[in-house]
């Protein structure tokens, strides 16, 4: 029995996975870096996601390529593969877990002071309750 080649959409999500793969790394190696004792290099950091950047853009034309010729799954449509949905399930929980990272990074950098005052918000800017009075202004009425 022959084995079937993997389908163009199925080989430019392997090469998003592999980025992000490598993307997870560097985020988890900062995070590491952050919670050691050891002087944090931001640079390095800085350098390494910068260069995973026209990698990850590439992979992401690669897909963008593919969106609007995959017909949604219906009644006469094929599903898409096991393989393939098992590949798109893992990229989500990737990048999920990037974002957390992301996050978690930022929060270590802002309590080692080292989050540029930039990033930070301006103290006008903070409205904690402007939710609630948006919410009390509009059912008032």
């Amino acid at each position: 029995m022959v084995a079937e080649a993997p389908s163009p959409l199925h080989q430019a999500l392997q090469e998003y996975q592999a980025v992000c793969r490598e993307l997870l790394a560097v985020y988890h190696d900062e995070q590491q870096c952050l919670h050691s004792s050891a002087e944090y290099p931001s640079f390095l950091f800085y350098r390494r996601r910068k260069d995973l950047l026209l990698r990850l853009e590439q992979a992401l034309t690669g897909i963008r390529r593919w969106r609007g010729q995959c017909p949604l799954p219906g009644n006469d449509d094929p599903l898409p593969s096991a393989e393939l949905r098992k590949l798109t399930e893992q990229v989500q929980n990737m990048l999920l877990r990037i974002l957390q990272l992301d996050r978690e990074i930022q929060q270590a950098l802002l309590a080692r002071g080292l989050l540029p005052p930039r990033h930070l918000p301006q103290p006008m800017a903070q409205k904690p309750h402007f939710v609630a009075d948006l919410y009390r202004r509009h059912c008032s009425v």
